[in-house]
């Protein structure tokens, strides 16, 4: 029997990682912030579209670097808890299975004020493989025959319901093995990689393997998010030619005073004078 504040019960968890990353460009400086960084902290420029769905939806257009390795920065910016739904290429980065984006998933919780990083697809209560850019067809998503959101982080924020009533100890505080339910539904990808896509359209690997702790809370999400956000992320080439961005001095290289010179040798000055 289910009590009140079961109601609407999903498993999410709550990362307990070192220092966060440096402070990267900001996509909202309301409730929440969400960026894609590299390595460094560094975020990845982005190009914000104009139609944006609505006040809550955010939508921009992102450079990809082949083969970089890419994390996901979020931000809490209320004096609440909320949960994230984090999808890449359409599928949920905790269960690896194909996401709609719903309160349902599986997601992970922000404490009030707090800033976390994600940097891969998890496999495990302490591990994850890390995202990076690559070809669609070397993509996770692909290795699953699944193109249908190919090249889009997707983010979607809710709002935490409080319970009515304390909830009872949790089982895992108990000495509970979850290992086993951690791996439940955690999918890695198969050897098998979709053939014949074009170059242009690029997705997210299933990188190395690191070490990545996080502990399973509760959490009650409200019925609708209050905030969803969508990096569609491509080439520089494709960028160019969508006129996304304005590549033709961007990619001009500069001029160099020892190949771009095609003239014969002139007389000294001397000779010059001579001539004359």
């Amino acid at each position: 029997m289910k009590r009140p504040w079961q109601t609407g019960l999903v498993v999410a968890l709550l990362l307990a990682l070192g220092p966060n990353l440096a402070w990267a460009q900001r996509f909202d400086a309301r409730s929440i912030e969400v960026d894609v960084v590299n390595d460094r902290g560094r975020a990845f420029p982005q190009y914000p579209v104009r139609r944006a769905g609505g006040p809550m939806s955010y939508r921009a257009h992102l450079e990809a670097v082949q083969g970089q390795r890419y994390a996901i920065q979020i931000r809490n910016r209320t004096n609440e808890r909320i949960g994230v739904v984090i999808a890449v290429d359409g599928r949920n980065i905790i269960s690896g299975e194909r996401s709609n984006l719903g309160r349902d998933e599986r997601m992970y919780v922000l404490g009030p004020y707090q800033q976390q990083t994600y940097d891969g697809w998890r496999t495990g209560r302490d591990r994850v493989n890390r995202f990076y850019f690559t070809d669609a067809g070397d993509s996770y998503a692909g290795a699953w025959g699944d193109h249908s959101a190919m090249g889009v982080i997707a983010v979607v924020a809710f709002r935490e319901i409080p319970p009515l009533s304390p909830p009872p100890r949790q089982p895992w505080a108990e000495g509970r093995d979850d290992r086993a339910e951690d791996r439940r539904g955690l999918q890695s990808a198969p050897p098998a990689a979709a053939r014949g896509l074009q170059r242009s359209e690029p997705g997210t690997g299933y990188g190395e393997s690191e070490w990545s702790p996080s502990q399973r809370v509760e959490f009650v999400p409200e019925r609708r998010p209050f905030a969803r956000y969508f990096l569609k992320y491509s080439w520089r080439d494709t960028l160019c030619r969508e006129g996304v961005i304005d590549c033709d001095d961007r990619r001009r290289p500069p001029r160099n005073r020892f190949w771009d010179r095609d003239e014969f040798a002139p007389p000294p000055p001397s000779w010059r004078d001579e001539w004359r």
